[in-house]
């Protein structure tokens, strides 16, 4: 009746295991660390540089205690303070020789001390908010208005230009708000430029307005479009700030969207407000070029003559000098879109770019006067050019669609239209909430956090054991085994752990115990009816799951709203009690009946359990004492 077969203390035991395993590395602390990323959206940080720190911090005779990629930084982890501002020190002279156009940032940071054969395994410790570990947070707000502006006059050149391709007579166009107003003379021309936009422009609804040489059409985006235009603003805005911030150097930032228009950056560990502030106000321009193909030009990319007058020298990706013209054919502006694809013929790489109307013909002309020669395109930040590619033309290109290939990789391809996509800001943003949180107050949220989920796990622990007996100690290891899965769950998702969270994980505790009372409280209701002991067992855990399960998933409902619609910390909250819910319905119910099936499942003649006293209705002097 009350015993488990072997494949369920299996299950059990493997249980246990992994969660001991994952949560180990929580215990081990954090040691000071030297992390270096890019400071430029085209330089990568990879294998290469993995081995270029490695040979600067021989040649500084240190020797780091685990050093490696982490993402895209390379992370060098150090036994002391001393060692780590020697290497902070020899990198920065290595990497970074010229202070006013820097390639790489060096950066202090703390690294977990996990050992590596645990590391292999996967195992991490969780992430610390911005609560426990200081740092800077920001409130974004997006402006919506402004991008939905910029994708009316987008529209408005567009539909100019085709109208003069199509020959097709009107009396003006002009912007206002997000409406494009067209006027037309005739019922023939108006008929003409419905069938234009709705042919050409499907997110754009027209109703027209007067007769004759007063008709006006009012081309207005429709709200479906507008919600995906302001969708597609507030993504690339996240994806910039995400490339952005890597120049700081922050392990675990926290970049994410709030309601419709705002935008949250969490940055642990940064306490240098300005900084934070030039990076995420950081603009980007994208430039297109005609490479300069004179002798003099290659010349001064060998650095054998001075650069010909109107052109410039920039580095490529590859870091080889190359000179290309003053002249900017393209900007960004004039490109919709860029994605990363392969060439249909060869099946090589590529990056596949949209451009609106006026690019289209500015660059049907150019690739038609310059086929065999070379196109740069150049990205400008804080002042400075890269060259992101530089393709040659084959044949004129029209149509506004344009693929660049040759000798790329798919990742290769994939960075490259991020960063044509995503090199500037789509609207502009304006911060609207700044707070900084020092790291001394973060170390006093910690233990005071967690003094207060060990003392009260503690005096639960205490009172079940005195009030329950063994029962009491079986729920209390229960407890602690809830406890174990819980940060083992959090550290295997990465979740980040915030100062919610915490309150959260004292919450799961009353939680977890709560469902060891309620089968406790009917076992010792089937004792007081006269059942014999391993049949009270028996009915007290099958008749209170249900009870069990109803009220857990009850809450689980309100977690669950709470992390759908909540943001912040109640989402911080949310995540902590959803998990805590379920590994406590797993320790409360499986794994305590599994320690109570091994104590007394084996027991043919049993004639009483340690569950406390026993009170039956009825006899005033008379009870049942567990032993």
């Amino acid at each position: 009746m009350n015993r488990y077969p072997v494949w369920k203390y299996t299950i059990l035991v493997i249980v246990l295991l992994i969660g001991a395993l994952y949560t180990l590395p929580n215990f081990f602390g954090e040691a000071p660390a030297v992390q270096v990323s890019s400071a430029k959206s085209i330089i990568k940080v990879d294998a290469a540089t993995l081995e270029r720190v490695q040979d600067t911090l021989k040649a500084a005779n240190l020797a780091p205690d685990l050093i490696g990629l982490d993402g895209g930084s390379v992370r060098a982890r150090f036994d002391s303070l001393d060692d780590q501002l020697r290497a902070r020190d020899a990198l920065q002279r290595a990497l970074v020789p010229d202070a006013a156009d820097p390639s790489y940032i060096v950066a202090l940071n703390l690294q977990s001390r996990t050992p590596a054969w645990l590391a292999k395994l996967g195992a991490a410790p969780m992430f610390l908010g911005l609560d426990l570990r200081g740092g800077v947070h920001f409130m974004l707000q997006v402006d919506m208005q402004a991008a939905l502006d910029k994708k009316a006059e987008s529209y408005a050149g567009d539909l100019r230009v085709l109208l003069r391709d199509k020959s097709i007579r009107y009396g003006g166009i002009e912007r206002s708000g997000q409406t494009v107003l067209v006027r037309v003379r005739d019922a023939e021309s108006a008929a003409a430029v419905k069938r234009l936009i709705a042919d050409q422009f499907p997110d754009l609804a027209v109703t027209e307005a007067g007769e004759g040489a007063d008709t006006r059409l009012s081309a207005s985006i429709k709200p479906d479009a507008v919600r995906k235009v302001q969708d597609q603003a507030l993504k690339q805005n996240i994806t910039t700030l995400h490339n952005r911030i890597n120049e700081l150097g922050v392990s675990e930032p926290v970049i994410q969207q709030q309601g419709l228009d705002r935008i949250v950056v969490q940055l642990p560990g940064v306490q240098d407000t300005a900084k934070a502030k030039d990076i995420l106000g950081r603009t980007a321009t994208l430039e297109v070029r005609m490479v300069d193909e004179s002798s003099d030009a290659r010349a001064a990319e060998r650095n054998a003559g001075p650069v010909p007058f109107g052109s410039e020298r920039y580095l490529e990706r590859s870091g080889s000098p190359l000179v290309v013209k003053k002249q900017v054919v393209l900007t960004g502006e004039n490109l919709t879109d860029a994605q990363p694809g392969f060439d249909s013929q060869t099946q090589e790489p590529t990056v596949n770019l949209t451009l609106d109307a006026k690019g289209s013909r500015i660059f049907r002309d150019i690739t038609r006067e310059n086929v065999g020669k070379r196109m740069a395109i150049v990205l400008f930040e804080k002042g400075k050019g890269e060259v992101v590619t530089a393709p040659v033309i084959r044949s004129e290109i029209s149509g506004g669609r344009v693929q660049i290939s040759g000798r790329m990789t798919s990742v290769e391809a994939n960075d490259t239209a991020l960063l044509l996509r995503a090199g500037s800001l789509a609207a502009p943003m304006e911060i609207i909430e700044e707070r900084t949180i020092g790291p001394s107050l973060g170390a006093d949220n910690i233990a005071r956090g967690f003094h207060s989920v060990t003392w009260g796990m503690v005096a639960i622990c205490v009172f079940m054991c005195v009030y329950y007996a063994l029962f009491g100690v079986i729920s209390s290891v229960a407890l602690l085994v809830n406890v174990l899965l819980l940060v083992a769950l959090l550290s295997m998702l990465q979740a980040t752990l915030t100062l919610p969270g915490i309150a959260a994980m004292a919450l799961a505790l009353g939680v977890a115990i709560d469902s060891n009372v309620l089968i406790n409280e009917r076992i010792r209701e089937e004792l007081r009816n006269g059942v014999s002991p391993q049949a009270a067992i028996h009915a007290g855990y099958e008749r209170a799951w249900g009870t069990i399960l109803d009220s857990n998933v009850t809450t689980l409902i309100a977690g669950l709203a709470l992390l759908a619609f909540g943001s912040g910390p109640v989402r911080g909250f949310a995540v902590v009690h959803c998990l805590g819910i379920l590994t406590s319905m797993f320790s409360a119910v499986f794994f305590s009946r599994g320690l109570v099936n091994l104590w007394y499942g084996r027991k043919k003649k049993l004639k009483s359990v340690a569950i406390g006293t026993v009170w039956r209705p009825g006899a005033d002097s008379t009870a049942v004492a567990a032993k």
